[in-house]
């Protein structure tokens, strides 16, 4: 499966739509919240260029927002 990386706010609800798309899918992600987490949400923000979350980073490819087609292709290769 890979490295999976998503980068979120407790307040996000795309967010948190994209963590139970893993879950049900049994794929495992590391959660970075960046609303706590300054460091990260720089990482967060040079990844993608978006203040905006969630920001997924999908074995090197950076997904912004809950896009099943890429995060799919993503995860497969």
């Amino acid at each position: 499966m890979g490295n999976i990386t998503v980068y979120s706010t407790p307040t996000c609800p795309w967010c948190k739509k994209v963590k139970e798309w893993l879950k049900e899918k049994k794929i495992e992600f590391k959660d970075i919240d960046v609303s706590e987490n300054e460091d990260a949400r720089n990482v967060m923000v040079e990844k993608s260029g978006q203040m905006g979350v969630p920001v997924i980073d999908a074995n090197g490819t950076v997904i912004v927002g809950f896009d099943v087609d890429k995060l799919e292709k993503a995860i497969k290769s």
